[in-house]
C-alpha cells in the first residue's frame, strides 16, 4: 500500500466487523487487532484498514483493496453480498481506467463504496 493506514467512522461495530471479516478474507486481509472500539485489518500482522464507532458515520467514502488476481475480486464480491453488502458494480473489466482494470464494487453497511481491484489479466 502507498498509505500506512486509513481509518473511518462506522455506526455498528459488530455488523461492520462481520462484513469486513467476510469480504476481505478472499483478499488475504484479516482482523489483526481491536483497540478501544477500533478494529484494525491487514496482512502479516500489520493493521492498515481501521474503523470505529462514532455518533455519525462519515459521508460515504471510496476504498479500493488490492487483489492478486481476478478470482479474488470475484470472491470478494460474492462474500460481500453474502455478508450484507449491496451491489455497486459487479466484477468486470473497466477499460475506462485501463485495459486490465478488473474491479468489483459494493456498498458496506454504512454506504461506503468498497472495491476490490486487480490490475492483471489473470
Amino acid at each position: 500500500m502507498i498509505i500506512d493506514h486509513i481509518g473511518m467512522a462506522i455506526r455498528d461495530h459488530k455488523k461492520s466487523k462481520n462484513f469486513y471479516s467476510a469480504c476481505l478474507a478472499p483478499l488475504g486481509i484479516e482482523l489483526v487487532i481491536e483497540v478501544e472500539g477500533w478494529a484494525g485489518f491487514g496482512k502479516a500482522g500489520k493493521p492498515e484498514f481501521w474503523f470505529g464507532v462514532h455518533d455519525q458515520a462519515q459521508n460515504p467514502i471510496h476504498i479500493a483493496f488490492s487483489a492478486d488476481n481476478r478470482a479474488q475480486v470475484d470472491a470478494f464480491y460474492k462474500a460481500a453480498l453474502t455478508a450484507g453488502g449491496s451491489d455497486n458494480g459487479a466484477p468486470g473489466v473497466r477499460e475506462i481506467y485501463h485495459p486490465n482494470y478488473y474491479g468489483a464494487f459494493v456498498l458496506d453497511p454504512d454506504g461506503h463504496n468498497i472495491e476490490a481491484v486487480c490490475h492483471h489479466k489473470v
